[in-house]
């Protein structure tokens, strides 16, 4: 299947990346949001991220308007009639998700393929929902998407292998990296990386170190480009405590308790970067 135009479904932090790498990349897109203003939002991050690339030579500035060209805005999910595939990026909650995949598959056509960039939930649970089940995959980017070239291509059980083929191949035209991943809860890298954050958050509260000193530890000592707390802001702390809490219910096992510090700092309104505090302060 030849993909020439892609919907996103959702202008937040990781959609408004998808949709830039695929306008980028030459594809139509068609970038959906329930309000005009989350849509107006999306899209001057993403000018502001062309714009940093363009600075730093990087893009070339007739690049940067064309990949803005290309790019449609729409509250309607009418509009993705002619997608080829489309990309649902809402936030972590299984229940929305299911609402948004069965909203988009009344809309698309019979071949068009549906992914989630889900970071934990099931795919086979998702595509169960579906009625084109064997169309649905999962498609999960990391943040920042324009600079992070990892993209975990998840099968379900129901989905072909003509789908992940060309799912594949378009993660390469977007100049990424996939690997094949087999459904499980939070796939290989967050089944690693969001343990190793609760853990962190663990150390914090116990005052075993301060929390510029567990990243300096992590960065110094084992060679990670930033803190696992620092990164818990940059990844939003309610992300992280979503896939916590996915673990605990998928595997069962009390490992995998979320830390009662990263829930309080939830409850709290303290999500990280986007809200300009949470572990550290972002004034």
């Amino acid at each position: 299947m030849k993909i020439d135009t892609v919907g996103v479904i959702g202008a937040g932090t990781m959609g408004n990346g998808i949709a830039q790498i695929a306008a980028v990349a030459g594809l139509k897109t068609i970038l959906i949001d329930v309000t005009d203003a989350a849509l107006a939002k999306g899209i001057a991050t993403l000018t502001g991220s062309l714009e940093r690339l363009v600075a730093k030579d990087k893009l070339a500035a007739s690049a940067r308007d064309a990949a803005l060209a290309r790019i449609e805005t729409s509250t309607d999910y009418q509009r993705l009639a002619t997608a080829d595939i489309v990309i649902e990026a809402a936030t972590e909650n299984a229940e929305l998700k299911v609402r948004i995949l069965r909203q988009i598959e009344t809309v698309v056509r019979a071949d068009a393929i549906i992914a989630s960039n889900t970071s934990s939930i099931s795919i086979t649970a998702l595509a169960a929902t579906l009625d084109k089940s064997e169309r649905f995959i999962g498609m999960h980017f990391f943040n920042p998407v324009p600079l992070l070239p990892l993209v975990e291509v998840i099968r379900g059980v129901q989905t072909s292998e003509e789908t992940a083929a060309d799912v594949r191949e378009l993660t390469e035209r977007l100049g990424k990296s996939p690997i094949g991943v087999k459904n499980s809860p939070g796939f290989v890298v967050n089944r690693i990386l969001v343990p190793m954050i609760n853990e962190a958050f663990f150390v914090l509260q116990e005052g075993v170190a301060t929390a510029e000193e567990i990243d300096a530890g992590m960065r110094l000592g084992a060679n990670h480009p930033i803190g696992p707390l620092a990164l818990a802001d940059l990844i939003g702390l309610d992300v992280c405590l979503s896939v916590m809490d996915v673990f605990l219910k998928d595997f069962g096992d009390s490992k995998y308790r979320a830390c009662p510090l990263l829930r309080e700092l939830v409850a709290a309104g303290h999500l990280g970067r986007k809200t300009r505090r949470g572990v550290y302060r972002y004034d």
